[in-house]
Protein backbone atom coordinates (compact mmCIF):
# COMPACT_ATOMS: atom_id res chain seq x y z
CA UNK A 1 0.00 0.00 0.00
CA UNK A 2 1.24 3.50 -0.87
CA UNK A 3 1.92 5.45 2.36
CA UNK A 4 1.20 8.77 0.68
CA UNK A 5 -2.08 7.42 -0.63
CA UNK A 6 -3.00 6.09 2.78
CA UNK A 7 -2.32 9.46 4.45
CA UNK A 8 -4.30 11.33 1.79
CA UNK A 9 -7.22 8.93 2.07
CA UNK A 10 -7.22 9.20 5.88
CA UNK A 11 -7.58 12.96 5.53
CA UNK A 12 -10.44 12.43 3.11
CA UNK A 13 -12.14 10.00 5.49
CA UNK A 14 -11.87 12.49 8.35
CA UNK A 15 -13.83 15.01 6.29
CA UNK A 16 -16.34 12.42 5.08
CA UNK A 17 -16.99 11.19 8.60
CA UNK A 18 -18.03 14.69 9.64
CA UNK A 19 -20.53 14.91 6.80
CA UNK A 20 -22.36 11.57 6.82
CA UNK A 21 -24.19 9.56 9.42
CA UNK A 22 -22.25 7.01 11.46
CA UNK A 23 -24.08 4.20 9.70
CA UNK A 24 -23.44 5.61 6.25
CA UNK A 25 -19.74 5.98 7.04
CA UNK A 26 -19.44 2.47 8.43
CA UNK A 27 -21.30 0.93 5.48
CA UNK A 28 -19.85 2.78 2.51
CA UNK A 29 -16.47 4.26 3.51
CA UNK A 30 -14.91 2.30 6.36
CA UNK A 31 -14.28 -0.85 4.21
CA UNK A 32 -12.41 1.12 1.52
CA UNK A 33 -8.60 1.14 1.26
CA UNK A 34 -6.29 3.48 -0.61
CA UNK A 35 -4.05 1.84 -3.22
CA UNK A 36 -1.90 4.54 -4.79
CA UNK A 37 -1.34 8.28 -5.25
CA UNK A 38 0.20 9.21 -8.61
CA UNK A 39 0.98 12.30 -10.72
CA UNK A 40 -0.30 11.90 -14.29
CA UNK A 41 -0.67 14.67 -16.90
CA UNK A 42 -0.77 17.32 -14.20
CA UNK A 43 -3.41 15.48 -12.19
CA UNK A 44 -2.98 13.92 -8.77
CA UNK A 45 -4.74 10.56 -9.02
CA UNK A 46 -5.79 8.87 -5.78
CA UNK A 47 -6.87 5.26 -6.32
CA UNK A 48 -9.11 3.53 -3.77
CA UNK A 49 -10.09 -0.14 -3.87
CA UNK A 50 -13.81 -1.02 -3.77
CA UNK A 51 -15.10 -4.51 -2.92
CA UNK A 52 -17.64 -4.58 -5.78
CA UNK A 53 -19.04 -2.79 -8.80
CA UNK A 54 -22.13 -2.02 -6.79
CA UNK A 55 -20.04 0.05 -4.36
CA UNK A 56 -18.75 2.10 -7.30
CA UNK A 57 -22.24 2.78 -8.60
CA UNK A 58 -23.59 3.65 -5.17
CA UNK A 59 -20.77 6.07 -4.30
CA UNK A 60 -21.04 7.78 -7.66
CA UNK A 61 -24.77 8.25 -7.37
CA UNK A 62 -25.10 9.23 -3.74
CA UNK A 63 -21.75 10.70 -2.68
CA UNK A 64 -20.43 12.31 -5.86
CA UNK A 65 -20.58 15.91 -4.59
CA UNK A 66 -19.13 15.05 -1.20
CA UNK A 67 -16.23 13.07 -2.66
CA UNK A 68 -15.49 15.72 -5.30
CA UNK A 69 -15.21 18.49 -2.72
CA UNK A 70 -13.30 16.29 -0.29
CA UNK A 71 -10.66 15.14 -2.81
CA UNK A 72 -10.10 18.63 -4.22
CA UNK A 73 -9.77 19.99 -0.72
CA UNK A 74 -7.16 17.39 0.28
CA UNK A 75 -5.26 17.08 -3.03
CA UNK A 76 -5.94 20.48 -4.56
CA UNK A 77 -7.88 21.52 -7.69
CA UNK A 78 -6.10 18.88 -9.78
CA UNK A 79 -6.95 16.06 -7.44
CA UNK A 80 -8.89 13.19 -8.93
CA UNK A 81 -10.33 10.00 -7.43
CA UNK A 82 -10.13 6.60 -9.16
CA UNK A 83 -11.66 3.30 -8.07
CA UNK A 84 -9.98 -0.09 -8.31
CA UNK A 85 -13.14 -2.26 -8.43
CA UNK A 86 -12.97 -5.97 -7.60
CA UNK A 87 -14.98 -8.03 -10.08
CA UNK A 88 -17.72 -9.89 -8.24
CA UNK A 89 -17.50 -13.63 -7.75
CA UNK A 90 -19.94 -15.78 -9.74
CA UNK A 91 -20.65 -12.96 -12.18
CA UNK A 92 -21.43 -14.60 -15.56
CA UNK A 93 -20.70 -11.33 -17.38
CA UNK A 94 -17.15 -11.19 -16.03
CA UNK A 95 -15.16 -14.34 -16.73
CA UNK A 96 -12.07 -12.89 -15.03
CA UNK A 97 -13.47 -13.41 -11.56
CA UNK A 98 -11.27 -12.16 -8.75
CA UNK A 99 -9.62 -9.59 -11.05
CA UNK A 100 -10.24 -5.86 -10.87
CA UNK A 101 -10.94 -2.94 -13.14
CA UNK A 102 -10.07 0.71 -12.68
CA UNK A 103 -12.82 3.29 -13.06
CA UNK A 104 -12.52 7.04 -12.57
CA UNK A 105 -14.77 8.96 -10.25
CA UNK A 106 -17.02 11.45 -11.99
CA UNK A 107 -15.26 14.87 -12.09
CA UNK A 108 -15.59 17.82 -14.46
CA UNK A 109 -13.33 20.87 -14.64
CA UNK A 110 -16.03 23.37 -13.81
CA UNK A 111 -16.94 21.46 -10.65
CA UNK A 112 -13.45 21.22 -9.18
CA UNK A 113 -14.04 23.62 -6.32
CA UNK A 114 -11.75 23.16 -3.31
CA UNK A 115 -14.42 24.42 -0.93
CA UNK A 116 -15.07 22.17 2.04
CA UNK A 117 -17.96 19.74 1.72
CA UNK A 118 -21.24 20.22 3.46
CA UNK A 119 -23.68 17.61 4.62
CA UNK A 120 -26.42 18.80 2.28
CA UNK A 121 -24.22 18.31 -0.79
CA UNK A 122 -24.16 14.53 -0.65
CA UNK A 123 -27.03 13.60 -2.91
CA UNK A 124 -27.00 13.98 -6.66
CA UNK A 125 -29.38 13.38 -9.51
CA UNK A 126 -29.21 10.04 -11.23
CA UNK A 127 -28.65 9.32 -14.89
CA UNK A 128 -29.83 6.23 -16.73
CA UNK A 129 -26.95 3.80 -17.00
CA UNK A 130 -23.64 2.93 -15.43
CA UNK A 131 -20.49 2.65 -17.61
CA UNK A 132 -19.67 -0.76 -19.02
CA UNK A 133 -15.96 -0.92 -18.24
CA UNK A 134 -13.81 2.21 -18.41
CA UNK A 135 -13.93 5.84 -19.36
CA UNK A 136 -15.75 8.67 -17.63
CA UNK A 137 -18.12 7.21 -15.07
CA UNK A 138 -21.71 8.31 -14.73
CA UNK A 139 -24.03 7.51 -11.85
CA UNK A 140 -26.25 4.50 -12.25
CA UNK A 141 -29.64 3.84 -10.85
CA UNK A 142 -29.87 1.73 -7.73
CA UNK A 143 -31.65 -1.09 -9.52
CA UNK A 144 -29.69 -4.35 -9.78
CA UNK A 145 -28.46 -5.96 -12.97
CA UNK A 146 -30.71 -8.72 -14.30
CA UNK A 147 -27.76 -11.04 -14.07
CA UNK A 148 -27.10 -10.10 -10.46
CA UNK A 149 -30.32 -9.94 -8.48
CA UNK A 150 -28.45 -9.81 -5.23
CA UNK A 151 -26.92 -6.47 -6.19
CA UNK A 152 -29.92 -4.53 -5.00
CA UNK A 153 -29.31 -2.23 -2.05
CA UNK A 154 -31.20 -2.65 1.18
CA UNK A 155 -34.63 -1.12 1.23
CA UNK A 156 -34.70 -1.43 4.98
CA UNK A 157 -31.65 0.63 5.84
CA UNK A 158 -31.97 4.22 7.01
CA UNK A 159 -33.54 6.19 4.25
CA UNK A 160 -31.22 9.17 4.03
CA UNK A 161 -28.25 10.05 1.78
CA UNK A 162 -25.92 8.09 4.06
CA UNK A 163 -27.68 4.76 3.64
CA UNK A 164 -29.34 2.67 0.96
CA UNK A 165 -32.55 4.00 -0.56
CA UNK A 166 -36.08 3.17 0.40
CA UNK A 167 -38.01 0.85 -1.87
CA UNK A 168 -39.68 3.81 -3.50
CA UNK A 169 -36.24 5.19 -4.29
CA UNK A 170 -36.49 8.26 -2.07
CA UNK A 171 -33.58 9.47 0.02
CA UNK A 172 -32.61 12.49 2.01
CA UNK A 173 -33.94 14.54 4.89
CA UNK A 174 -37.48 14.36 3.61
CA UNK A 175 -37.70 10.91 5.21
CA UNK A 176 -36.18 11.80 8.58
CA UNK A 177 -39.30 10.61 10.35
CA UNK A 178 -38.02 7.04 9.96
CA UNK A 179 -35.09 7.69 12.28
CA UNK A 180 -37.18 7.09 15.40
CA UNK A 181 -37.98 3.58 14.19
CA UNK A 182 -35.00 2.56 12.06
CA UNK A 183 -35.78 -0.13 9.50
CA UNK A 184 -33.84 -3.31 9.06
CA UNK A 185 -30.30 -2.73 7.86
CA UNK A 186 -28.95 -4.21 4.68
CA UNK A 187 -31.41 -7.07 4.10
CA UNK A 188 -30.17 -7.96 0.60
CA UNK A 189 -26.72 -9.33 -0.03
CA UNK A 190 -24.18 -7.08 -1.79
CA UNK A 191 -21.81 -8.90 -4.18
CA UNK A 192 -18.21 -8.79 -3.11
CA UNK A 193 -19.01 -8.57 0.60
CA UNK A 194 -18.67 -11.70 2.68
CA UNK A 195 -20.49 -12.39 5.93
CA UNK A 196 -22.74 -9.37 5.63
CA UNK A 197 -23.72 -8.29 9.14
CA UNK A 198 -27.40 -7.96 10.02
CA UNK A 199 -28.31 -5.05 12.25
CA UNK A 200 -30.33 -6.73 14.99
CA UNK A 201 -32.36 -3.56 15.70
CA UNK A 202 -32.23 -4.43 19.41
CA UNK A 203 -32.37 -1.93 22.25
CA UNK A 204 -29.30 -2.57 24.41
CA UNK A 205 -31.22 -1.55 27.53
CA UNK A 206 -33.62 -4.48 27.25
CA UNK A 207 -31.81 -7.21 29.18
CA UNK A 208 -32.79 -9.94 31.60
CA UNK A 209 -30.89 -8.20 34.39
CA UNK A 210 -33.15 -5.19 34.00
CA UNK A 211 -36.36 -7.18 33.74
CA UNK A 212 -37.95 -7.24 37.19
CA UNK A 213 -39.01 -10.74 38.14
CA UNK A 214 -42.41 -11.29 39.71
CA UNK A 215 -45.25 -13.78 39.95
CA UNK A 216 -46.85 -11.92 37.03
CA UNK A 217 -44.11 -12.93 34.60
CA UNK A 218 -42.40 -15.97 36.11
CA UNK A 219 -43.26 -18.51 33.40
CA UNK A 220 -42.55 -16.17 30.49
CA UNK A 221 -39.24 -15.01 31.98
CA UNK A 222 -38.03 -18.54 32.77
CA UNK A 223 -38.88 -19.75 29.28
CA UNK A 224 -37.21 -16.72 27.71
CA UNK A 225 -33.96 -17.36 29.59
CA UNK A 226 -34.03 -21.01 28.54
CA UNK A 227 -34.47 -20.03 24.89
CA UNK A 228 -31.67 -17.46 25.11
CA UNK A 229 -29.31 -20.17 26.36
CA UNK A 230 -30.15 -22.54 23.51
CA UNK A 231 -32.04 -20.81 20.68
CA UNK A 232 -33.75 -23.34 18.47
CA UNK A 233 -32.76 -26.15 20.81
CA UNK A 234 -35.78 -26.19 23.13
CA UNK A 235 -39.38 -27.22 22.59
CA UNK A 236 -40.36 -23.56 22.98
CA UNK A 237 -40.32 -22.83 19.27
CA UNK A 238 -42.06 -20.63 18.48
CA UNK A 239 -42.19 -18.77 21.77
CA UNK A 240 -45.10 -16.32 21.96
CA UNK A 241 -45.46 -13.79 24.77
CA UNK A 242 -48.81 -12.06 25.14
CA UNK A 243 -50.29 -9.50 27.49
CA UNK A 244 -51.76 -6.02 27.73
CA UNK A 245 -50.11 -2.74 26.89
CA UNK A 246 -47.08 -1.75 28.93
CA UNK A 247 -46.48 -5.08 30.67
CA UNK A 248 -42.96 -5.65 29.31
CA UNK A 249 -43.48 -7.85 26.24
CA UNK A 250 -41.05 -5.94 24.05
CA UNK A 251 -38.47 -5.82 26.85
CA UNK A 252 -38.62 -9.57 27.40
CA UNK A 253 -38.41 -10.67 23.77
CA UNK A 254 -35.57 -8.24 23.07
CA UNK A 255 -33.77 -9.51 26.17
CA UNK A 256 -33.62 -12.90 24.44
CA UNK A 257 -32.00 -11.32 21.41
CA UNK A 258 -29.51 -9.33 23.46
CA UNK A 259 -28.45 -12.41 25.43
CA UNK A 260 -27.95 -14.43 22.24
CA UNK A 261 -26.02 -11.59 20.57
CA UNK A 262 -23.76 -11.25 23.60
CA UNK A 263 -22.98 -14.94 24.06
CA UNK A 264 -23.34 -16.36 20.54
CA UNK A 265 -21.88 -13.72 18.28
CA UNK A 266 -22.06 -15.96 15.21
CA UNK A 267 -25.86 -16.10 15.43
CA UNK A 268 -27.77 -13.66 13.20
CA UNK A 269 -30.41 -11.99 15.37
CA UNK A 270 -33.16 -9.72 14.06
CA UNK A 271 -35.92 -7.84 15.87
CA UNK A 272 -38.68 -6.35 13.73
CA UNK A 273 -42.18 -5.07 14.41
CA UNK A 274 -45.01 -6.67 12.47
CA UNK A 275 -45.84 -3.25 11.05
CA UNK A 276 -42.30 -2.87 9.71
CA UNK A 277 -42.35 -6.39 8.29
CA UNK A 278 -45.63 -5.67 6.52
CA UNK A 279 -44.47 -2.34 5.11
CA UNK A 280 -41.24 -3.79 3.79
CA UNK A 281 -43.06 -6.74 2.26
CA UNK A 282 -45.52 -4.49 0.43
CA UNK A 283 -42.66 -2.40 -0.90
CA UNK A 284 -40.82 -5.53 -2.03
CA UNK A 285 -43.89 -6.43 -4.10
CA UNK A 286 -43.91 -2.98 -5.65
CA UNK A 287 -40.20 -3.29 -6.49
CA UNK A 288 -40.44 -6.91 -7.71
CA UNK A 289 -38.03 -8.00 -4.99
CA UNK A 290 -40.08 -10.47 -3.00
CA UNK A 291 -37.49 -13.19 -3.56
CA UNK A 292 -34.75 -11.05 -2.02
CA UNK A 293 -37.03 -10.10 0.87
CA UNK A 294 -37.73 -13.77 1.59
CA UNK A 295 -34.08 -14.83 1.28
CA UNK A 296 -33.00 -12.19 3.77
CA UNK A 297 -35.40 -13.33 6.49
CA UNK A 298 -34.54 -16.98 5.92
CA UNK A 299 -30.88 -16.35 6.77
CA UNK A 300 -31.74 -15.15 10.30
CA UNK A 301 -30.94 -17.51 13.18
CA UNK A 302 -33.19 -15.81 15.74
CA UNK A 303 -36.20 -13.91 14.39
CA UNK A 304 -38.12 -11.75 16.87
CA UNK A 305 -41.42 -10.28 15.64
CA UNK A 306 -43.31 -7.84 17.86
CA UNK A 307 -47.10 -7.34 17.93
CA UNK A 308 -48.11 -10.09 15.50
CA UNK A 309 -51.77 -9.15 16.01
CA UNK A 310 -51.15 -6.49 13.33
CA UNK A 311 -50.89 -9.29 10.76
CA UNK A 312 -54.66 -9.64 11.17
CA UNK A 313 -56.50 -9.29 7.87
CA UNK A 314 -53.31 -8.96 5.79
CA UNK A 315 -53.57 -12.11 3.72
CA UNK A 316 -50.51 -11.68 1.49
CA UNK A 317 -48.30 -10.74 4.43
CA UNK A 318 -49.55 -13.74 6.39
CA UNK A 319 -48.81 -16.01 3.45
CA UNK A 320 -45.23 -14.73 3.15
CA UNK A 321 -44.64 -14.94 6.89
CA UNK A 322 -46.09 -18.46 6.87
CA UNK A 323 -43.45 -19.60 4.38
CA UNK A 324 -40.63 -17.80 6.21
CA UNK A 325 -41.84 -19.31 9.50
CA UNK A 326 -41.80 -22.82 8.04
CA UNK A 327 -38.34 -22.40 6.52
CA UNK A 328 -36.82 -21.11 9.76
CA UNK A 329 -38.39 -23.74 11.97
CA UNK A 330 -37.43 -26.59 9.65
CA UNK A 331 -33.87 -25.27 9.69
CA UNK A 332 -33.83 -25.37 13.49
CA UNK A 333 -33.90 -21.58 13.85
CA UNK A 334 -35.62 -19.87 16.77
CA UNK A 335 -38.75 -17.76 16.37
CA UNK A 336 -39.96 -15.40 19.11
CA UNK A 337 -43.26 -13.52 18.86
CA UNK A 338 -45.34 -11.14 20.93
CA UNK A 339 -49.03 -10.20 20.85
CA UNK A 340 -51.49 -8.23 22.94
CA UNK A 341 -53.78 -11.24 23.38
CA UNK A 342 -53.69 -15.06 23.20
CA UNK A 343 -53.29 -16.41 19.64
CA UNK A 344 -56.82 -17.80 19.49
CA UNK A 345 -58.24 -14.39 20.39
CA UNK A 346 -56.61 -12.69 17.38
CA UNK A 347 -59.25 -12.27 14.72
CA UNK A 348 -58.27 -12.28 11.05
CA UNK A 349 -55.39 -14.77 11.28
CA UNK A 350 -55.38 -17.70 8.89
CA UNK A 351 -55.89 -21.02 10.62
CA UNK A 352 -52.61 -22.47 9.30
CA UNK A 353 -50.63 -19.54 10.71
CA UNK A 354 -52.56 -19.60 13.97
CA UNK A 355 -51.79 -23.29 14.42
CA UNK A 356 -48.08 -22.58 13.99
CA UNK A 357 -48.17 -19.83 16.57
CA UNK A 358 -49.43 -22.47 18.99
CA UNK A 359 -46.82 -25.11 18.15
CA UNK A 360 -44.40 -24.08 20.85
CA UNK A 361 -45.09 -22.21 24.08
CA UNK A 362 -47.43 -19.29 24.68
CA UNK A 363 -46.87 -17.45 27.97
CA UNK A 364 -48.76 -14.47 29.29
CA UNK A 365 -47.58 -11.42 31.17
CA UNK A 366 -50.02 -10.34 33.86
CA UNK A 367 -50.26 -6.93 35.51
CA UNK A 368 -47.53 -6.68 38.16
CA UNK A 369 -48.38 -7.11 41.81
CA UNK A 370 -47.64 -4.44 44.38
CA UNK A 371 -44.22 -5.86 45.32
CA UNK A 372 -43.21 -6.05 41.66
CA UNK A 373 -44.37 -2.48 41.02
CA UNK A 374 -42.35 -1.26 43.99
CA UNK A 375 -39.27 -3.09 42.70
CA UNK A 376 -39.74 -1.53 39.25
CA UNK A 377 -39.93 1.97 40.73
CA UNK A 378 -36.89 1.36 42.91
CA UNK A 379 -34.88 0.23 39.88
CA UNK A 380 -36.01 3.26 37.89
CA UNK A 381 -35.07 5.62 40.72
CA UNK A 382 -31.63 3.99 41.00
CA UNK A 383 -31.12 4.40 37.25
CA UNK A 384 -31.84 8.11 37.58
CA UNK A 385 -29.56 8.43 40.61
CA UNK A 386 -32.43 9.49 42.89
CA UNK A 387 -33.11 8.34 46.44
CA UNK A 388 -36.80 8.21 47.26
CA UNK A 389 -38.49 7.43 50.54
CA UNK A 390 -40.26 4.10 50.60
CA UNK A 391 -43.57 5.79 51.33
CA UNK A 392 -43.34 7.80 48.09
CA UNK A 393 -42.56 4.71 46.02
CA UNK A 394 -45.39 2.79 47.65
CA UNK A 395 -47.74 5.74 47.09
CA UNK A 396 -47.06 5.64 43.34
CA UNK A 397 -47.14 1.84 43.17
CA UNK A 398 -50.56 1.68 44.81
CA UNK A 399 -52.05 4.19 42.42
CA UNK A 400 -50.87 2.81 39.10
CA UNK A 401 -51.51 -0.90 39.05
CA UNK A 402 -51.68 -2.47 35.63
CA UNK A 403 -49.26 -0.68 33.30
CA UNK A 404 -45.51 -0.60 33.82
CA UNK A 405 -45.10 2.11 31.21
CA UNK A 406 -47.49 4.41 33.08
CA UNK A 407 -45.81 3.48 36.34
CA UNK A 408 -42.39 4.61 35.13
CA UNK A 409 -43.94 7.63 33.44
CA UNK A 410 -45.45 8.77 36.73
CA UNK A 411 -42.05 8.60 38.41
CA UNK A 412 -40.41 10.51 35.56
CA UNK A 413 -43.09 13.18 35.84
CA UNK A 414 -42.49 13.54 39.58
CA UNK A 415 -38.71 13.80 39.14
CA UNK A 416 -39.06 16.33 36.33
CA UNK A 417 -41.44 18.52 38.35
CA UNK A 418 -39.14 18.50 41.36
CA UNK A 419 -36.11 19.38 39.23
CA UNK A 420 -37.74 22.14 37.20
CA UNK A 421 -39.31 23.80 40.24
CA UNK A 422 -36.37 23.10 42.56
CA UNK A 423 -38.50 21.34 45.15
CA UNK A 424 -37.71 18.42 47.41
CA UNK A 425 -39.47 15.19 46.52
CA UNK A 426 -41.99 14.61 49.29
CA UNK A 427 -45.19 12.68 49.65
CA UNK A 428 -47.19 15.92 49.44
CA UNK A 429 -45.44 16.80 46.17
CA UNK A 430 -46.22 13.34 44.80
CA UNK A 431 -49.90 13.79 45.68
CA UNK A 432 -49.92 17.17 43.99
CA UNK A 433 -48.10 16.18 40.80
CA UNK A 434 -49.89 12.88 40.25
CA UNK A 435 -53.37 13.99 41.28
CA UNK A 436 -54.64 14.10 37.70
CA UNK A 437 -53.23 10.69 36.76
CA UNK A 438 -55.44 8.68 39.09
CA UNK A 439 -58.40 9.28 41.33
CA UNK A 440 -57.64 9.32 45.03
CA UNK A 441 -60.31 6.73 45.80
CA UNK A 442 -58.59 4.35 43.37
CA UNK A 443 -55.35 4.76 45.23
CA UNK A 444 -56.74 4.00 48.66
CA UNK A 445 -58.15 0.65 47.58
CA UNK A 446 -56.45 -1.55 45.03
CA UNK A 447 -57.44 -4.91 43.61
CA UNK A 448 -54.57 -6.44 45.58
CA UNK A 449 -56.04 -4.95 48.77
CA UNK A 450 -59.40 -6.50 47.97
CA UNK A 451 -57.79 -9.86 47.21
CA UNK A 452 -55.94 -9.74 50.52
CA UNK A 453 -59.00 -8.75 52.57
CA UNK A 454 -61.25 -11.36 50.93
CA UNK A 455 -58.57 -14.03 51.15
CA UNK A 456 -57.94 -13.44 54.85
CA UNK A 457 -61.65 -13.56 55.63
CA UNK A 458 -62.37 -16.67 53.55
CA UNK A 459 -59.14 -18.55 54.24
CA UNK A 460 -57.74 -18.39 50.69
CA UNK A 461 -54.35 -17.04 49.61
CA UNK A 462 -53.97 -14.33 46.96
CA UNK A 463 -51.93 -16.70 44.80
CA UNK A 464 -54.74 -19.25 44.89
CA UNK A 465 -57.19 -16.58 43.71
CA UNK A 466 -54.94 -15.79 40.77
CA UNK A 467 -54.24 -19.46 40.07
CA UNK A 468 -55.99 -22.05 37.92
CA UNK A 469 -57.50 -24.23 40.65
CA UNK A 470 -61.26 -24.87 40.47
CA UNK A 471 -61.83 -25.93 44.09
CA UNK A 472 -65.19 -24.67 45.26
CA UNK A 473 -63.98 -22.57 48.19
CA UNK A 474 -61.29 -20.92 46.05
CA UNK A 475 -63.69 -20.22 43.18
CA UNK A 476 -66.14 -18.67 45.67
CA UNK A 477 -63.49 -16.41 47.17
CA UNK A 478 -62.30 -15.42 43.69
CA UNK A 479 -65.84 -14.48 42.67
CA UNK A 480 -66.36 -12.39 45.78
CA UNK A 481 -63.07 -10.56 45.20
CA UNK A 482 -64.05 -9.86 41.58
CA UNK A 483 -67.41 -8.58 42.81
CA UNK A 484 -65.81 -6.05 45.15
CA UNK A 485 -63.14 -5.11 42.61
CA UNK A 486 -65.88 -4.12 40.17
CA UNK A 487 -67.77 -2.26 42.87
CA UNK A 488 -64.92 -0.34 44.50
CA UNK A 489 -62.40 0.34 41.73
CA UNK A 490 -62.49 2.09 38.37
CA UNK A 491 -60.87 -0.83 36.55
CA UNK A 492 -62.46 -2.18 33.40
CA UNK A 493 -63.79 -5.72 33.41
CA UNK A 494 -60.84 -6.77 31.26
CA UNK A 495 -58.35 -5.23 33.68
CA UNK A 496 -60.01 -6.92 36.65
CA UNK A 497 -59.84 -10.27 34.85
CA UNK A 498 -56.12 -9.77 34.20
CA UNK A 499 -55.55 -9.33 37.94
CA UNK A 500 -57.12 -12.74 38.53
CA UNK A 501 -54.78 -14.87 36.45
CA UNK A 502 -55.53 -13.39 33.05
CA UNK A 503 -59.25 -14.24 32.99
CA UNK A 504 -61.47 -12.48 30.50
CA UNK A 505 -64.26 -9.97 31.09
CA UNK A 506 -67.01 -12.60 30.76
CA UNK A 507 -65.63 -14.39 33.84
CA UNK A 508 -65.88 -11.16 35.83
CA UNK A 509 -69.48 -10.65 34.68
CA UNK A 510 -70.36 -14.22 35.66
CA UNK A 511 -68.73 -13.76 39.08
CA UNK A 512 -70.78 -10.62 39.81
CA UNK A 513 -74.03 -12.25 38.74
CA UNK A 514 -73.27 -15.32 40.85
CA UNK A 515 -72.51 -13.27 43.98
CA UNK A 516 -75.69 -11.20 43.55
CA UNK A 517 -77.84 -14.30 43.11
CA UNK A 518 -76.24 -16.17 46.01
CA UNK A 519 -76.66 -13.18 48.33
CA UNK A 520 -80.39 -13.29 47.65
CA UNK A 521 -80.74 -17.01 48.27
CA UNK A 522 -78.19 -17.80 51.00
CA UNK A 523 -78.30 -15.95 54.32
CA UNK A 524 -74.92 -17.20 55.49
CA UNK A 525 -73.24 -16.14 52.26
CA UNK A 526 -74.93 -12.72 52.46
CA UNK A 527 -73.54 -12.28 55.97
CA UNK A 528 -70.04 -13.20 54.77
CA UNK A 529 -70.23 -10.66 51.97
CA UNK A 530 -71.48 -7.96 54.34
CA UNK A 531 -68.64 -8.62 56.78
CA UNK A 532 -66.10 -8.35 53.98
CA UNK A 533 -67.76 -5.13 52.78
CA UNK A 534 -67.32 -3.62 56.25
CA UNK A 535 -63.61 -4.51 56.27
CA UNK A 536 -63.16 -2.97 52.84
CA UNK A 537 -64.93 0.20 53.96
CA UNK A 538 -62.66 0.48 57.01
CA UNK A 539 -59.59 0.04 54.82
CA UNK A 540 -60.65 2.96 52.64
CA UNK A 541 -61.08 5.35 55.56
Amino acid sequence: MDDAAERAWEKCLAIVQDNVSARGYKTWFEPLEAQSLEEDDGLRKLTVQLPSRFYYEWLEEHYFSLLRKTVTRVLGPKGRLFYDVVIEQNDPDNPDQGASMQLPARFSEDESSPSPPAADDESSSSSPDAPASSGPASPSSSSPDASSPEAAPSSEERQDPDGPPSRDGSTGPGRDETKSDPPVQNPFAIPGLKDTEIDSQLNDGYTFDRFIKGACNQLARSAARSIASEPGGTSFNPFLVYGGVGLGKTHLIQAIGNRVSAHQASEAVLYVSSERFTTEFVQSIQRNRVGEFSRFYRQVDLLIVDDVQFFSGKEKTQEEFFHIFNALRQAGKQIVLSADRPPRAIDGLEERLLSRFQWGLSADLKPPGLDTRIAILQRKAEDDGIELDDEIIEFIARRIESNIRELEGALIRLLAHATLHQRDITLDLAREVLSDLVQEQQATLTIEDIQRIVGEHMGVSEDQMRGETRKREIVRARQVAMYFAKKHTQHSLKSIGLHFGGRDHSTVIHANNTVDERRESNERFRQTVNEIAQKIDRHGQ
